[in-house]
């Protein structure tokens, strides 16, 4: 049994014994979790041997020292688990526009169980049938669906009608009203899921037994350079503190004791998507609350109009963060997932905090 020094350093020297041993068998356990989430298995160029010679490629490059520059808390398999599911997310954002693959459904499949998040999704389907003044018919349907997990044949018995007009009708109801009411309200990223809890998510019983014949890293370098890399895998290198201002690593699986994760919410708080729906599993981000300081995170509201409608809140939060010096706020890239925004919108806001130390921003703000 090697250390995860010596592993990392057998994959670094192009070990195929450790290739096989361990870069394959943790790539499968991943591969196994985000396979049960987004059926991977089914969908065109998403078989595990693409998506794991993809991520070798993107560490090669990057000479290993991506897994060098984890959290020491976290195991090596852990870490390269979560890395992995960059290489989905970017694979299944690829496959959605060739295929158009990610629908609503892909979303609700994904979508958290626990009982407050639940509640808070059951409520707003509510509202909106509620604001729409929808018709008997079109209401009983979206809520049998949606919110009491009945299926079109069950539906089609209560009302009397065929299967297939039910799921006519709810079509029709999803891409004329739900999908707009949650993408103009909600910040939801329908592509992106939790951090994975790996030692929670697998099954103890589960053995990743590698069967088939693995290329070896010489034969992965030899691959063609057209593959994309992952965005979301990046990490500061400690080395560079001292070098230059610190900047918020793209990837966030801990934080540090008097850290605070600043995500882009929605006024109503419902945290149900990309970086605000990480700050309420994993940063205490509470549910109901838009604005402000919850946990070890801060929310800054960015669903609610233009750039104009955002500043005040950057601003409240750059004045908070000057009051808390003994807080290191890590201000990921709000405003620019679902709300539309980008970097060059966005950043300007945040001129003032650039000589405020406890204020970390993302590269190139």
């Amino acid at each position: 049994m090697l250390s995860d020094r010596q592993i990392i350093a057998g994959f670094r020297r192009g070990d195929s014994r450790v290739f096989r041993q361990y870069f394959y068998e943790y790539c499968q356990v991943a591969y196994y979790l985000f396979d049960k989430k987004y059926e991977l298995s089914k969908k065109e160029n998403l078989d595990f041997m693409s998506l794991a010679h993809q991520y070798a490629l993107y560490l090669m490059e990057h000479d290993w020292k991506p897994l060098e520059d984890r959290s020491p808390e976290v195991s090596l398999r852990t870490w390269m688990v979560n890395g992995f599911r960059y290489i989905v997310l970017d694979a299944l954002k690829w496959y959605k526009r060739e295929y158009g693959s990610l629908t609503f459904e892909d979303y609700l499949k994904s979508f958290d169980t626990t009982q407050d998040l639940r509640l808070n999704f059951n409520k707003v389907m509510m509202e909106i049938c509620d604001s729409a003044h929808l018709d008997r018919t079109s209401r009983t349907i979206l809520v049998m669906l949606l919110v009491e997990g009945f299926k079109s044949k069950e539906v089609a018995t209560q009302l009397g009608l065929t299967p297939s007009a039910v799921s006519q009708r709810y079509k029709n109801l999803k891409d004329t009203l739900v999908i707009p009411y949650f993408r103009q309200y909600f910040d939801m990223d329908f592509d992106m899921p939790e951090v994975m809890d790996v030692e929670s998510a697998i099954m103890p019983d589960l053995t990743m037994a590698h069967t088939g014949t693995c290329e070896t890293p010489a034969e992965l370098r030899r691959m063609p350079k057209g593959i994309d890399k992952p965005r979301g895998f990046a990490f500061t290198e400690e080395s560079t503190y001292m070098e230059k201002k610190r900047t918020t690593p793209e990837f966030i699986q801990q934080l540090a004791p008097g850290e605070i994760f600043v995500f882009g919410s929605n006024l109503r708080g419902m945290h149900g998507g990309g970086a605000a729906y990480v700050a309420y599993r994993k940063f205490g981000a509470v549910m109901g609350q838009g604005v402000g300081l919850q946990g070890q995170s801060y929310a800054i509201p960015t669903m609610q109009g233009g750039v104009e409608t955002i500043k005040p809140y950057v601003d409240e939060f750059i004045a908070f963060a000057r009051e808390h010096k003994d807080l290191t706020f890590l201000v990921t890239r709000i405003g620019c997932g679902i709300a539309g925004f980008t970097d060059e919108e966005i950043a300007p806001l945040f001129e003032r905090a650039h000589d405020i130390d406890n204020i970390i921003l993302p590269e190139g703000w």
